[in-house]
């Protein structure tokens, strides 16, 4: 696979990398465009397929692990699968942009260990667990049992955090967008390094 450059940003659930990914994509001068991922996992709200996700059946995801489908891929919780099509990223490509991803912890990192020279990885931290349970309160848009279980992974999400290039303290969000354009922006404009 060859083309443009690959911007991966991470954090656990709540920490807010959606609502600066998005700020990014309206940037027009970074020239970037969403990488949608597939899922297995239901439809939330007003969630549309192939906007938000392409959503897939258990059975359809696991047939295209089988045929390699992937550039990465993992099952987050049983039966719940979620990954980048091989094809999402070359789609980007031929539009002549940059892949922006807003993905698990563990995608995040796959695609760096693939693409290192290529690929820029940040990781959004939330000021604390506590906060981090409040807002994916604020969202109502999962049980609290499932809110638990996010509050549980979360601990060790952030434990990868130093495995990324660049760190994002979400305790501001002026300043974390503000902070996250200036360090895409140099990362895109930068002279691309052969692999």
């Amino acid at each position: 696979m060859k083309g443009g450059k690959l911007i991966v940003f991470s954090a656990p659930s709540g920490s807010g990398k959606t609502t600066i990914v998005k700020h990014l994509l309206r940037q027009e001068q970074l020239n970037l465009e969403f990488s949608i991922s597939a899922t297995s996992r239901e439809k939330r709200g007003e969630e549309i397929h192939a906007q938000d996700y392409y959503f897939l059946s258990t059975k359809e995801f696991k047939t295209k692990i089988k045929n390699d489908e992937f550039l990465e891929w993992e099952e987050v919780y049983r039966d719940n699968f979620y990954g980048t099509l091989k094809k999402e990223v070359e789609r980007i490509w031929k539009l002549g942009k940059h892949v922006i991803f807003d993905i698990d912890v563990s995608g995040g990192l796959r695609i760096k260990r693939k693409f290192p020279e290529h690929t820029l990885a940040v990781f959004v931290k939330p000021p604390s667990i506590d906060e981090l349970k409040i807002r994916l309160k604020k969202r109502k848009t999962e049980s609290d049992s499932k809110i638990n279980m996010r509050i549980a992974k979360a601990s060790a999400e952030l434990a990868t955090a130093p495995l990324f290039d660049v760190i994002i303290e979400n305790d501001n969000l002026e300043k974390a967008l503000t902070e996250a354009e200036t360090l895409v922006g140099n990362f895109v404009n930068s002279k691309k390094k052969d692999a």
